[in-house]
């Protein structure tokens, strides 16, 4: 039997990644209360696996105006120049925040050790990503998860999974604004499902890498929050641009170990099998291009020779490599690469979503009191292709000034009696071979179909079979009484096919979306928005 019951909080943050939890600690230091949603446990999330670095001004050989150049050019057109600012020059405080919160950042070893080690990494003009080790994204999670563990102002409950959100739509309708209620929350543990009534919601949910078949993305990252923020009734934008990593390690029992961009910012190539740097036919800053360029190059690379994977070469680094990258190089060794000597395999693989749900400066959506944080939004940042380095620089930024609209912000509270879930006539599942295999057949028609390459006939007809899927997933949830497995399948579906709308809508070629139909840009540059 599926139970129910009710919460109720001031401000319920859902999602546990660099911007869930960042956002959490400003809104605690501030006295405000939070409920904070973890799908799983707080180390299991996309910033976790982050290993590059965090991009920030931070010497006088740099600047923010070269910052806001690599940028704007590698968001080929479709960068919003005030966020891109904005977000730049606030790099530095944030950078600061998280030295504050514990963040153990690399500095220079045996030469200056409070000046920070910078690496380059693709598209950046000059040094300016600040890094720990190889692990930047598990080094600031740790930090982070202890200090929400220790705030008396925050509550957390892992192994929770949002169903959907609650809405002044959904219960008492006022057309000239959308407000938000709260959510109904699922126990992934117990079965029971929770109303939570909250003056304040944030999305912070991450991306939906899993929507492809190969990805650097760790499980959870099945557009959750997208996904319920669409059907909320948020405007979403620009999720044709799903940026593929270049690297990531090819082998059977390391999918989607990711093989950081720095190691190129330290000088290793990408070589065919016959160990030609081909990158530099397609861009002259060869392996250190772009990720969409250095992406396609290989697609087109693996495409003509029929290999199934490109090489990583950082063997002129030497035994020097296991200091500047002690895990990639731990984990290449326990699959028999010593990366000193040896070339590393990769392919690319699904990496991060340059689109989302619309938000302003703020990071309020176009529902009052429902807020969208990290890769969830758009904020215009990262435009057609992100600017490596770039993403847990806009979490902890945008994160922050939430906190300090909210903080400004005269307190509401929920006044509508919200209804407890209720099952109807839905019965436990026993189909679940049904959720395995809709799973698997929308990631892999999104790989083959809206992939790296695209065509208006495979977008098509990748349409046409989500379509049918999503409306089989309906019946289903009617049917059937919810539970983890059913809600990330319905929300995989749910992002697919706004992605394939979103591709089907751009009549060109742009940064990370290529079209074999529309090679070309077209101008001017336009944001593509459904609601």
């Amino acid at each position: 039997m599926q139970k129910a019951m009710e919460i109720q909080t001031g401000n319920l943050i859902i999602g546990s990644g660099v911007a869930g939890l960042f956002l959490a600690l400003k809104l605690a230091d501030a006295g405000e209360d939070v409920l904070l949603i973890s799908k799983a446990e707080l180390n299991e999330s996309s910033s976790f696996h982050a290993q590059g670095g965090i991009a920030s001004v931070s010497t006088d050989e740099d600047s923010f105006e070269e910052h806001i150049a690599d940028t704007l050019l590698a968001g080929a057109g479709l960068c919003h120049e005030a966020i891109v600012r904005l977000i730049v020059e606030s790099g530095p405080k944030a950078i600061e925040d998280l030295v504050q919160l514990g963040v153990p950042f690399t500095k220079i070893p045996n030469v200056n050790e409070d000046v920070f080690h910078l690496t380059q990494e693709g598209g950046h003009s000059k040094r300016r990503v600040i890094h720990s080790k190889d692990v930047t994204g598990r080094a600031i999670m740790e930090a982070l998860s202890k200090k929400v563990r220790q705030s008396s102002h925050i509550t957390l409950l892992a192994q929770h999974t949002a169903i959907d959100l609650l809405t002044t739509d959904k219960y008492q309708p006022n057309f000239s604004a959308n407000s938000c209620l709260g959510a109904y929350v699922l126990d992934i543990k117990t079965g029971t499902i929770i109303t939570i009534k909250s003056s304040k919601t944030f999305l912070c949910t991450g991306g939906h890498g899993r929507l492809y078949l190969y990805t650097t993305n760790p499980r959870v990252a099945t557009g959750d929050g997208l996904a319920i923020g669409w059907r909320a009734g948020c405007k979403v934008a620009n999720l044709e641009f799903m940026q593929f990593h270049p690297t990531c390690f090819f082998h059977p029992s390391a999918r989607g170990f990711l093989i950081s961009e720095a190691l190129r910012g330290e000088g290793a190539v990408i070589r065919n099998s016959l160990g030609i740097e081909f990158v530099k036919d397609y861009h002259p800053a060869g392996s250190l291009a772009p990720r969409d360029i250095v992406a396609r190059a290989i697609d087109l690379e693996l495409k003509k020779t029929g290999e199934e994977n490109v090489f990583l070469d950082a063997s002129h680094l030497g035994e020097r490599v296991k200091e500047l990258f002690p895990t990639i190089y731990a984990t290449c060794e326990r699959f028999g690469i010593n990366i000193a000597q040896d070339q590393i395999p990769v392919v690319p693989a699904a990496h991060y979503s340059c689109g989302g749900l619309i938000t302003d400066a703020w990071g309020q959506t176009n529902i009052q009191h429902l807020y969208a944080v990290g890769e969830v939004a758009c904020t215009g940042l990262h435009g057609a292709n992100r600017l490596a380095s770039n993403s847990l620089l806009e979490a902890c930024v945008m994160a922050s000034r939430v906190a300090d609209k909210v903080r400004k912000t005269k307190p509401t509270s929920v006044a509508f009696n919200l209804p407890a879930w209720n099952k109807g006539r839905a019965l436990p599942t026993d189909e679940r071979v049904i959720l395995t295999h809709f799973w698997d057949e929308i990631r892999r028609l999104m790989w083959h179909y809206v992939g790296i390459v695209r065509s208006e006939k495979r977008l098509k007809r990748a349409l046409s079979r989500v379509t049918a899927i999503l409306q089989e997933l309906d019946e289903y949830y009617w049917d059937y009484e919810v539970d983890a497995n059913f809600l990330e399948v319905r929300n995989l579906a749910q992002v697919a096919w706004l992605t394939i709308r979103c591709a089907l809508s751009r009549k060109e070629s742009r940064g990370i979306h290529f079209t074999l139909d529309y090679p070309k840009r077209s101008d001017p540059a336009r944001d593509t928005i459904i609601w």
